[in-house]
């Protein structure tokens, strides 16, 4: 086993000194200022050229800053023109203390306060240690591969404040099992009663074949040794791995019943080595990397979900990356634009006998669940390596933006590199919107992108099924499939790419070219304009969809994800109806509608 089971206990807060906590904190404090400002939460008043002043009612406490407003009312703050006073001697930066200043403004209820303010310091704890952790600079990073840039990534979501936290792990577990820390990781591997066990995949797959290939073959002799050792009929269960930490912290605890009647039997580790992903409960195999990706269930909270695993949505999975992956591949436009998909080709969900009656949507029946997602590696071509889109977003600790050392290594202008990313990535998003009525959740962690000289060549889409959406009521779903068909309000459905593209990602993409003095941000918005309109062109038959779907309007609506976590930190969306949930405030001037 690889995991760390006991250390020294001052290991365990190595990155915890006070130039690494300040650091952190300067950081964070500047990103809330920003946000916050942005969501309208609090009202930066000037007070000279740019210079800027955010005060608690009272007035005892005021924060001073640097700050130039960019487009999207982006607040672009200088990092160490931030300074706190409190009645006019300076202190230094504390984002939990920023919180409590504000909380009447944050409008967070008394009863969440404390659970936030936990998400908040772990947020802190996992900065400094990727502070102290850094291993390559932006320069050096655009010569490693995927892993090595996917664990080099510090921001977490661009938005929101907590967005690190991971309440339910404790110090050690952070060492072990955080995509920060990157050890290796050997799963579990249980096995399952098929009355209780429901295993399913897309159609070119099977359980045998799943097992085969992802099982090395003594992992498979030894584990059915094990049933038959126990007289247990190996026909009667399916071999399924899930995350240690919930072994240990969840099922044998919470599913204690079915172990000891022999539903669920424990089998031990399996030999190959994995890797956390940014998304925390999806593991890569880095023993062998054409394997697939292992998502397992974890009971731990982060960025206000619990990251469970519904096993009644796991049934219906591989139906629907059948039905998306089916329409992209027999789409002319997608395939000549190399968009593709990372399949969730098969899942395993273990149903809770005993808390099921308590209602299905509770914590305690989405604890044990497993997907199998396809391998990037596969998908490569000689010449060629993936990373994830959120290494766009990425600077280093000298304040280096990774994306400025990719652009200068390509050999071609930023403009060109701009505008060949935006036919990798929005121009495959504009067309499954208007031609297909099929929106993504593509922010950075949920797209890979493929270089070739690192220039990007193609985009990939993960994390598919429970982000997915059709907007058509009329588009012929099968019936497992039919949970991605969702009613929505008409002006909620262009926000889809509004939000989600311009407001959640280029907003931030936008910010580091321009302060880095890589893109103006008037040049980006121009290259999104002929983007765009090149796309309209090459699809007169979408005229009215275009006009009934104008993204070249002049205002659309701020859609505020830290309200929507303010409120409720604990369980942000109710996941059958997630459009009731959002937080709409204030208007956003459309950077493109003058173009």
């Amino acid at each position: 086993m690889s995991q760390k089971t006991q250390i020294a206990p001052t290991e365990s807060i190595q990155h915890i000194t006070k130039e690494n906590w300040n650091k952190a904190n300067v950081i964070l404090v500047k990103k809330a200022l920003s946000e916050f400002a942005h969501e309208l939460l609090v009202n930066p008043i000037l007070i000279n050229e740019n210079t800027y002043v955010v005060s608690t009612s009272d007035e005892k406490v005021k924060y001073t800053f640097k700050a130039n407003i960019l487009s999207l009312n982006h607040w672009s703050i200088e990092n160490n023109s931030i300074r706190k006073f409190i009645l006019e001697e300076e202190v230094a930066l504390s984002l939990t203390k920023f919180i409590i200043e504000f909380k009447e403004v944050l409008a967070i209820s008394e009863v969440l306060l404390p659970t936030y303010l936990e998400e908040i310091t772990s947020t802190i704890y996992s900065v400094a240690f990727k502070i102290s952790n850094q291993k390559f600079t932006s320069k050096e990073l655009v010569a490693h591969e995927y892993q090595e840039i996917e664990h080099a990534m510090t921001e977490g979501h661009p938005c929101f404040i907590a967005n690190s936290g991971k309440n339910g792990f404790n110090c050690l577990d952070f060492m072990n099992y955080s995509p920060e820390a990157n050890a290796p990781v050997k799963l579990i591997w249980l096995a399952g009663h098929k009355s209780r066990a429901t295993f399913s995949c897309i159609e070119s797959l099977s359980y045998g074949a799943l097992i085969r290939q992802e099982l090395a073959i003594d992992d498979y002799v030894a584990f059915q040794n094990k049933i038959q050792e126990k007289g247990l009929n190996i026909e009667d269960y399916y071999f399924f791995p899930v995350h240690p930490w919930q072994w240990y912290n969840k099922l044998t605890l919470i599913f204690s019943h079915d172990i000891a009647l022999d539903y669920l039997v424990c089998l031990g580790y399996g030999k190959d080595d994995y890797s956390a992903q940014q998304s925390i409960r999806t593991f890569f195999n880095t023993s062998n990397p054409e394997k697939f990706y292992a998502k397992t269930a974890l009971s731990v909270v982060n960025m206000g979900f619990m990251r469970g695993l519904s096993p009644y949505y796991m049934e219906s999975t591989p139906a629907i990356t059948q039905w998306v992956d089916d329409l992209v591949k027999n789409d002319t436009y997608l395939q000549e634009k190399g968009f593709t998909l990372l399949g969730e080709v098969a899942t395993l969900g273990y149903r809770n006998f005993l808390y099921e009656p308590l209602g299905r949507a509770i914590p305690h029946n989405k604890m044990l669940a497993t997907l199998w997602r396809e391998s990037p590696i596969p998908k490569l071509k000689e010449g060629q390596k993936c990373m994830t889109m959120a290494a766009l977003l990425h600077v280093d600790n000298d304040g280096e933006a990774f994306i400025k050392a990719l652009i200068d290594s390509s050999g071609i202008s930023a403009e060109e590199w701009i505008s060949r990313y935006l036919e990798c990535y929005l121009s495959p998003l504009l067309h499954c919107f208007y031609k297909h009525e099929m929106v993504f959740m593509p922010h950075g962690e949920n797209l890979i992108l493929i270089f070739e000289n690192n220039i990007p060549v193609k985009a990939i889409m993960k994390d598919i099924t429970e982000e997915v959406m059709i907007f058509n009521p009329n588009t012929p779903l099968p019936e497992k499939a039919k949970r991605i068909n969702i009613d929505m309000d008409e002006p909620l459905k262009i926000l889809c790419l509004q939000n989600d593209i311009f407001e959640f990602f280029f907003r931030f993409l936008v910010a580091i070219l321009h302060e880095n003095k890589v893109l103006h941000q008037d040049d980006f918005w121009n290259l999104v304009s002929h983007c765009i309109s090149d796309y309209q062109k090459v699809h007169p038959e979408l005229e009215e969809q275009f006009m009934k779907y104008d993204l070249f309007v002049s205002e659309f609506d701020a859609c505020c994800l830290n309200r929507l976590q303010l409120k409720n930190n604990k369980q942000m969306l109710d996941l059958t109806t997630p459009t009731d949930s959002l937080q709409f405030v204030g208007k956003l001037k459309n950077p493109i509608h003058r173009i």
